[in-house]
């Protein structure tokens, strides 16, 4: 499903990761978009998107957030979201991270919404 406005970006990307939808995630993100999967790494292309999200899939974890619009102009959206996150570590034990996310949003040709740079991160 299509976002039809920036903050519903984010809360597709919530459902999707939490029904283990890699392909949904991906959905999301403009073909050349960034990511920054954890603080210091950032990649490029849904290739690379897919691979990094692929692991939060493979945790299967779960996600739930507070998002809002920070500011749009246009076709151009700045958003945030506040975001809990737990699963399971590749050692099989829990694991627990939270952040405050930072995300450009575009409006596409045909209406939707779709990331052109997401920091989950925020500024760190």
């Amino acid at each position: 499903m299509p976002a039809r406005t920036p903050d519903e970006l984010d809360r597709l990307f919530a459902s999707a990761m939490n029904a283990g939808d890699l392909e949904g995630l991906v959905a999301l993100y403009e073909p050349q978009a960034t990511l920054a999967p954890e603080p210091g790494t950032v990649v490029t292309g849904v290739t690379s998107i897919r691979a990094a999200l692929g692991g939060f899939i493979a945790a299967k974890a779960r996600l739930t957030l507070q998002s809002k619009v920070l500011a749009q102009t246009g076709d151009i959206a700045l958003t945030t979201s506040k975001w809990d996150l737990t699963g399971n570590g590749p050692d099989g034990k829990p694991m627990k991270m939270s952040g405050q996310s930072a995300e450009v949003a575009r409006r596409q040709a045909d209406g939707t919404w779709r990331f052109v740079i997401d920091t989950p991160w925020g500024l760190e």
